[in-house]
């Protein structure tokens, strides 16, 4: 556990600007108001690192913090927490929806976009987190689930393992076990979200989210195997051929088409990379897994415009370049 802040031995005039300094380092940049800011300002911040996930703890007086657009035009990392209120009642507002938050109960902040938080008096809340890109879950699954947490039939788990993480974090700092806890809590974190998703039958079932996710990061790492075909991508998920081609039709794809545009955007991006330079346009195409030089130059031409080796040669810079 790392202590970022403990106004303890601050002279009072001092603790709020602490409070500010300690609270971007371990968030986002919003604005910080006290309840009461030349009265008793304290506060004691817990930080711990999970690998990726981290945990974070704010205890003490009466707080408001507002993150507005231009908070969030500043950039910061695409993050989001889930939250549970340990002391008090905190108010939480964000995209319309207004939610008072009991001791004991959860929350979830977009941390992407604006939002207002606050409690009266003493409280205390304890927020984990992580980046959308470690949930492997859309935009969209994450909003649906935002305001119907409860519903979720892993909710009570979610907040009790929450809770029990501290001296957890604590015991684990310095360990290959920590990342370990902070992967595990993940998985809950995403647990939670789909399956309160999923209570919206609006919405694409999320697990299908999770499931497209795997795919679409499994096939990326195996796009140079010529051997990479649908039927094997099938087997390895667990899932039909039929399933997959569905699965890719509900966003509005086609695997096969799919999968050879992301080999050649591989390839074409490696074309004019000054480390493959001295690399036959041949072996390019067999490391993003086209065995068939010719077959890879007509596909290049059809998605590009132009052969490989024009490609090559003009580094990029044509029309359509990125």
């Amino acid at each position: 556990m790392a202590v970022i802040l403990d106004t303890t031995d601050l002279p009072p005039q001092d603790r709020a600007e602490a409070f500010y300094a300690a609270m971007m380092s371990a968030s986002v940049p919003s604005r910080v108001e006290h309840e009461d800011r030349h009265g008793d300002v304290h506060a004691r911040m817990d930080f711990w690192q999970l690998g990726a996930p981290d945990l974070f703890r704010n205890e003490g007086s009466g707080i408001r913090l507002v993150r507005t657009t231009k908070h969030v035009q500043l950039g910061a990392p695409e993050r989001l927490a889930l939250a549970v209120q340990v002391v008090g009642t905190g108010a939480f507002g964000q995209d319309g929806h207004q939610q008072r938050v009991h001791t004991g109960e959860l929350m979830l902040v977009d941390l992407t976009s604006p939002y207002e938080f606050a409690w009266s008096g003493h409280g205390a809340s304890l927020a984990f987190q992580i980046d959308y890109s470690d949930l492997g879950l859309s935009v969209e699954t994450i909003r649906a689930a935002a305001a119907r947490l409860p519903s979720s039939p892993v909710y009570e788990l979610v907040l009790h393992h929450l809770g029990g993480l501290p001296p957890i974090s604590d015991a684990l700092q310095g360990t290959r076990s920590g990342p370990m806890l902070g992967a595990a809590t993940t998985n809950l974190v995403r647990a939670l979200l789909a399956s309160a998703a999923d209570d919206d039958r609006h919405h694409r079932p999320a697990m299908a989210d999770v499931l497209f996710t795997r795919i679409t990061w499994y096939v990326r790492q195996h796009l140079a195997d010529p051997d990479l075909t649908p039927a094997r991508v099938a087997s390895e998920h667990y899932i039909s051929l039929r399933y997959l081609y569905k699965l890719f039709a509900s966003h509005h794809l086609s695997f096969e088409q799919w999968l050879i545009n992301e080999r050649l955007e591989g390839a074409r991006r490696q074309l004019t990379s000054p480390s493959a330079r001295h690399l036959p346009i041949a072996a390019i195409a067999a490391r993003w897994g086209f065995a068939d030089p010719g077959h890879f130059t007509r596909r290049f031409r059809h998605a590009y415009g132009m052969t490989p080796r024009d490609w090559r040669q003009s580094g990029g810079e044509i029309a359509g370049a990125e």
